[in-house]
This record gives structure tokens, sequence and C-alpha cells, in this order.
């Protein structure tokens, strides 16, 4: 499905409330009987209810009451996995396949409210669905280059784009989808522009899936479908039911900042300007968010550090990306997306532009940047290549080293070598210029 955004918050954030005159009932329990204060979620499209900020907490389990205090209203139910404070510490690793209950709604979550109908009504007026016939000029221009994928060696991490979202990520001896669609067609779109970078025939045997969140452009069933059922799947929290009902048995369900390790590999759940919803009913049910897999092998301590590469999944631009960055000062190659925002008024707060992409890169201090989330599906309005051009000219505009963008043609692949110091830097193709014309795969110096 589509992503429909949320317009900007445009009213200023509310001032602190004055002491009230009386106790509140809250204040009649002693200190340690108080129920933690939780602000209210975010209305339907519509209501006008504000969503609440970020950086309030997100509902918790409260911690163990005495016997004489009563349970505080709103706990969750006893067994509830505690979901992770947005802002809060990184616990350890949990474990794999762990069977966790969340809350019932993740829309405290949302940056921004969702759109009312005077959002929809003056997009069915503007009919801003997709390009115009000048914009859908450039198909034939779009940037495919498929290739067999190059070998990686111990302490290396490869990526192939797919096209869209969808990335094969070698890395400690693991081979990783990322919100993988291999399909022609999504629900409501157009079939796709180009096909998927690497035939389904050539991938290697698939260790791990990580999804960022379920909208149909991302969390695709009939691809899924096509993978053994004891593939490790990597869901954001309250999705692992959707994968279970579908026979998956290894699937680990995360919140915010939460990781779990697989093989060496250290997966990470972390936030996202979005929001998720796959049918009338469940909107902001399950949580949506990006992903940060770090090679902790063996291997690649003995060859100088593990690699990291973080995917963003779906997302606005905002200040999760200087903290995902703080708390992970070592990130190799962010993969941002650069497609899918116009028309802005609808699709700031879900998308980002290229240029913002460009910044997030910059609020992430990541060493490179691959593009993604554009030249595959048309989902939105602007001119087919235009996201391949914008990025480019803001990347010289920040004035950036070049070889740091990774603009991959679909299909393309380029490696990492061992260490942030040592190991050589292979390229396989010539021409880095035109769309069309990228090289089919690339080993980048470290």
């Amino acid at each position: 499905m589509r992503d429909h955004p949320q317009p900007p918050l445009t009213n200023a954030a509310t001032p602190p409330a004055p002491a009230p005159a009386h106790p509140s009932p809250s204040d009649a329990h002693p200190p340690e009987c108080r129920p933690e204060h939780r602000p209210e979620p975010a209305g339907p499209p519509g209501t006008g209810h504000r969503a609440p900020n970020l950086r309030a907490p997100n509902l918790r389990a409260a911690p163990p009451a005495p016997p004489a205090c009563p349970a505080p209203a709103g706990a969750l139910p006893p067994g509830a996995a505690p979901a992770v404070r947005p802002g809060g510490p990184r616990s350890g690793p949990r474990p794999l396949g762990e069977v966790r209950v969340w809350p019932g709604s993740f829309a405290d979550r949302l940056t921004t409210p969702l759109p009312g109908v005077r959002a929809f009504a003056r997009l069915a007026r503007e009919g801003a669905f997709q390009p115009g016939p000048e914009g859908l000029r450039g198909i034939p221009d779009l940037p495919y280059r498929p290739a067999p994928l190059p070998a990686v060696g111990p302490g290396e991490v490869c990526v192939t784009w797919a096209g869209h979202a969808s990335w094969v990520v070698r890395t400690g001896g693991l081979t990783v989808l990322t919100d993988p669609v291999w399909s022609r067609r999504i629900l409501g779109t157009p079939a796709r522009m180009t096909p998927p970078g690497v035939r389904w025939e050539e991938l290697p045997p698939v260790d791990a899936v990580v999804i960022s969140h379920n909208h149909y452009d991302h969390l695709d069933a009939p691809t899924l479908k096509r993978l053994p059922r004891d593939t490790a799947l990597f869901v954001p929290a309250g999705l692992a039911r959707w994968c279970r009902r579908r026979g998956f048995r290894q699937v680990t369900e995360l919140d915010w900042w939460e990781s779990a390790e697989l093989g060496g590999v250290r997966f990470e759940f972390v936030p996202a300007h979005h929001w998720s919803k796959r049918s009338l009913l469940d909107t902001c049910r399950t949580l949506w968010g990006g992903w940060v897999l770090t090679d902790r092998t063996a291997a690649t301590a003995r060859t100088g550090g593990g690699r990291t590469v973080y995917f963003a999944g779906d997302t606005g631009y905002g200040h999760w990306f200087r903290e995902i960055g703080a708390r992970h000062p070592a990130i190799d190659l962010a993969l941002l997306p650069i497609g899918a925002y116009a028309p802005r008024w609808w699709l700031r707060d879900v998308h980002t532009d290229p240029e913002e992409a460009v910044r997030a890169f910059l609020d992430l201090g990541a060493r490179r940047m691959a593009p993604m989330h554009w030249a595959a599906f048309v989902l939105s309005a602007e001119p087919v290549m235009e996201p391949l051009h914008r990025v480019r000219a803001a990347w010289a505009r920040a004035g950036l080293p070049r070889e740091d963008l990774w603009d991959l043609p679909v299909g393309a692949s380029r490696t990492l070598g061992a260490s942030r110091t040592l190991g050589a830097s292979r390229t396989l193709g010539a021409d880095t210029g035109a769309p069309g014309r990228h090289p089919s795969a690339a080993r980048e110096a470290p």
C-alpha cells in the first residue's frame, strides 16, 4: 500500500501547566504508588488530536508495586514485554524467537499526526498521485545493471541493491535481506519500472530477513512465501504474530534500541519517522523503524573491528538520525531513502527527499551513503529520474567526497574491505558517470 503521510505540526508546543491548587488523585497515593504518566495516543485521522512528542516515554511495564499499593492504572498485563523508552539506554541482546506482549497501539511514537479529511480531499483535488507524461519519460534511463554477486571474504561486507528498499547484505558470514520485495506489482501501484536486480534463483541461502514496517512495498507476503519457514526474521514490535501465522518459526520482534544476535551479527532496531498500517483497522498497531547490523564475529575482531551497516527503511527527516549516530559512531554505510517525496506537503513527514537524505547522512556521521527507495515503483509525483539528479547535486553542494556516494544501479554490488585501516579495494566495471553505466560491482577502499 502507499504510505499516507502526516501533515506537519503547526501549533507550538504546549507550555507546562501550572501546579494545581488541589492535589490530583495520583497525589493521594504515596510516591511509590503513583502511576507513571502516560500521554494519550494520537487520535484517528481527522480528529485533530496531537500525537505526543517522541521524546516522551512510551508505554512500558510498571515496576512491581509493594503489596499495600494498588496496581497503577494502565499497566501492561503480567508477562508483557517491557518496552524500551525511545531515548533510554540499550539493553543486552534479546533471546531469538522470544514471544512477547505489546501495547495495543504505537500511536504515541508518531512524530506528527496522521492526515485528516482535508488533506485527503486536497490530494484528490490536485490528483498528484504519480508523475506526468514528461516525468515518466525517464523510465528507460533508470539505472539497471544486474550482475553476479561477487565473492565476500572474511570480515568483508557486501551490499547488492535488488531495488526499492530491498538489499542483499552479506556480513559476518550471513546473507541478510532487507524489506524483500521480488513481486512485480504491489497493492495500489502500477507494475514495477525495473525488475529485481537479483533473480531469486541466484540468491545464496538466506540466513535472515529484516523488516522495517508493514506497508505493502516493504512487507511483501508473496516474496516471504518463497523463503524456508526456518529463516530467521527480525521484525518491529507487534509484527511477529503476522509472520508466525504464515508458518515462520524463528521470528524475533524488537522495540526501538533493542537488539538480538545471530551468528555473531548484531541486529538492532532503531527509530524512524514513519507509521504503520496494513488494513482498515490496524493503524499503528505495529511499530516501524530501521536496523543497524554490526558484524561482531571473531574474524573481524582480529582484522580491526566489525563493520556496521544502517538500513533506514522508510522515514522522514528528523532528530532520530542524530541520536542513532551518537549511539553508533562508526557507521560504515548508511542505506538511505531518497524517493517518493512529492508532493512535499503530503509526504514530507514520512519520506526524506534527496536533500534531506544528505542531511540525515551528515547527522548520522556515517562514512558512506547508498541511496534507495527509488527507481522501482511509482509511488509519488516526482519525475522518475529526479531523485538521482538531486541527491548528486546535494552531495556536491555539501562538499562530500564523490566516492562515498554509492549511487548504485539496480542489481549492482559494492564491497567494504575487512577493516577500516587495512584491506584492498576492488573495482569491477569502468564507468561511474551516466545513469545505467555504473559499475556492476565494486570494492571500495576502507
